[in-house]
């Protein structure tokens, strides 16, 4: 909702009814509930991305009753501006509402030159926090995650530098991104000696990627931990736009490495199939894409990303049908294997 002050400018007041539809699901055995879909800024949050959409993208997401916004140090492009775009935002229109908000950032990738910018050091780790918080103009995060396992630095460094963190008051809780489950085994186990509240594990995951389904969600049921799916549309492969081939300005047009021309002609037929059981659940494609990985119960949330508010309020009517018949299960596991 907006509203307009005395000068002109509309001011941003958050929906009254935000928490009467959105499902809120509990995050492993914490007390975090978590809305079941989650809003990500990987995309359309950079500088070089209208700062305007994105804000009316993030007032959608709050008035649907999404109060997850997950970042990371590295969103862009370039690596930093997507925290900075949101600080700008929280700025204007969230900072009232900061209390009702789980926000999350990472670091693991490549941050800045050097030997201190990047993986799982404490240096690393710390250092990027710090400058997380200064470019979003906060004073702590809900979560911060380790983006991805780093094969060379001791894991008791990488965990000591999460359970610090919390100490140190600049994040609520910790989690992990794109561990197997023999290393989340480990890092839950520090964690747990270190009486740190871990309680998210972050992974890729939708019907062309399941991955975590290979003892993954076994090693976070057994550990209390959530997991939160990215990537459910598999970069919009699962949605509507590749049915009839590559459109022009789309993503696979543009041969981008997480999704290529190949990955479109090599699935397009399993997509249409997939769209045709959609449709029969009075679904589109991307919706039940996302309602298939809710069925899960260690899946808390799913990030999705959108370009406009209008793609956001589709994907929210996943939450319309998250059901699915034995005979629907089998068929989907049919076509994708």
């Amino acid at each position: 909702m907006q509203i307009n002050d005395k000068s002109g400018v509309q001011n941003y007041l958050a929906d009254t009814k935000r928490y009467d539809s959105m499902a809120y699901n509990r995050t492993g055995k914490s007390g975090v509930l978590l809305p079941a879909i989650s809003i990500g800024l990987w995309h359309n949050f950079g500088f070089v991305d209208p700062i305007q959409n994105g804000r009316n993208i993030l007032r959608t997401a709050f008035d649907l009753g999404i109060t997850h916004f997950d970042l990371a140090n590295n969103y862009g492009p370039p690596y930093g501006s997507a925290e900075e775009n949101f600080g700008t935002i929280f700025n204007k229109d969230f900072k009232p509402y900061r209390d009702e908000l789980f926000i999350a950032t990472k670091a693991g990738y490549d941050m800045w030159p050097g030997p201190y910018g990047n993986l799982g050091s404490r240096k690393y780790l710390i250092s990027s926090l710090d400058q997380s918080l200064k470019r979003m103009g906060i004073d702590y995060v809900d979560i911060f995650y380790h983006h991805r396992p780093d094969p060379d630095t001791p894991l008791e460094e990488t965990m000591g530098a999460l359970a610090d963190i919390v100490r140190q008051g600049k994040a609520l809780y910790v989690g992990i991104s794109n561990y197997g489950p023999e290393d989340t085994q480990k890092a839950a186990e520090i964690l747990k000696s270190l009486n740190v509240p871990f309680i998210l594990h972050q992974a890729r995951y939708s019907m062309f990627d399941r991955w975590v389904e290979d003892g993954l969600l076994d090693t976070l049921e057994k550990n209390g931990v959530g997991c939160i799916a990215f990537s459910p549309l598999a970069q919009g492969l699962l949605t509507d736009k590749y049915l009839k081939g590559i459109p022009e300005g789309s993503r696979a047009s543009k041969d981008l490495t997480y999704l290529n021309k190949e990955n479109v002609t090599t699935n397009i037929e399993k997509i249409q199939k997939l769209n045709t059981i959609a449709q029969e659940r009075g679904q589109k494609l991307s919706q039940m894409a996302i309602s298939w990985i809710l069925r899960q119960p260690q899946v808390a949330s799913v990030l999705v990303g959108a370009s406009s508010s209008n793609q956001l309020k589709e994907n929210a009517k996943a939450l319309d049908n998250l059901g699915f018949s034995d005979e629907e299960l089998k068929l989907i596991d049919k076509i994708v294997s």
